[in-house]
């Protein structure tokens, strides 16, 4: 019995489990990071219906509030809408500032630019103002981040594709704050007027995934402004 039970005290019988262990452990670690690094585990977006979003209701962000649908936004003449995951996040405000880069082009072809928020806090919107040249409207029911909300949680600190936009962004000299709600994912609409519908969504899928600009002014241009029948006479 004493020889069977000898192995016990042998030192490389113990190091020889520790080390199994240790490997056990990093290729568990190594196989989440791999599968959080995929799309496997992300929420598909739902693709929002043009009758959904008209009937989103909207509120202008002044201390006597106006209620509006937000159809009322592309009726005439189309819109571009960046819905903000938080505009104190310093990848929201990089987005921000590429948006209004695009804004003399919009301008030309007589789309105007929109943002919405789902919240209110403090004087986020007021500071995230200077990074995004359009008016900012408030979604307090987090419509235009449906139908179906998606939330990207802790797992987004591991994506490498995170971190590449967080460089990015920092090294474009931009910077924010953790004030407000963040976790609950963003997106831009280009949005034809009247029933011509939405000529673009992007959904976005990690912190930090922009759209592509030049698919975006591809878009604008599809946009047919609607004629009053006076202007038609």
């Amino acid at each position: 019995m004493v020889d069977e039970m000898s192995f016990l005290q042998d030192p490389s019988f113990f190091s020889m489990g520790m080390w199994s262990i240790g490997a056990g452990a990093i290729g568990a670690a190594a196989l989440a990071l791999f599968l959080a690094n995929t799309d496997i585990f992300l929420a598909k977006p739902q693709k929002a219906a043009l009758e959904y979003l008209e009937d989103i209701e909207l509120k202008t962000l002044e201390k006597d509030a106006v209620t509006f649908k937000a159809k009322a936004l592309w009726e005439k003449n189309g819109a571009v809408i960046m819905a903000v995951r938080r505009p104190g996040c310093f990848l929201c405000r990089e987005e921000a500032a590429d948006f209004s880069s695009l804004k003399p082009k919009l301008d030309e072809l007589g789309v105007p630019l929109y943002a919405v928020v789902k919240e209110h806090v403090k004087n986020e919107v007021k500071d995230f103002q200077p990074y995004f040249k359009g008016e900012i409207f408030l979604d307090e029911k987090k419509m235009f981040y449906g139908p179906q909300r998606r939330k990207m949680m802790f797992m987004g600190f591991v994506r490498l594709g995170v971190w590449q936009n967080f460089f990015r962004a920092w090294n474009g000299g931009f910077s924010g704050n953790l004030e407000g709600e963040g976790f609950i994912l963003g997106g831009v609409f280009v949005m034809g007027p009247g029933k011509q519908g939405i000529l673009l969504e992007h959904r976005e899928k990690e912190f930090g995934d922009k759209v592509n600009l030049t698919s975006v002014l591809e878009a604008a241009r599809k946009i047919k402004p609607q004629t009053s029948a006076s202007e038609k006479k």
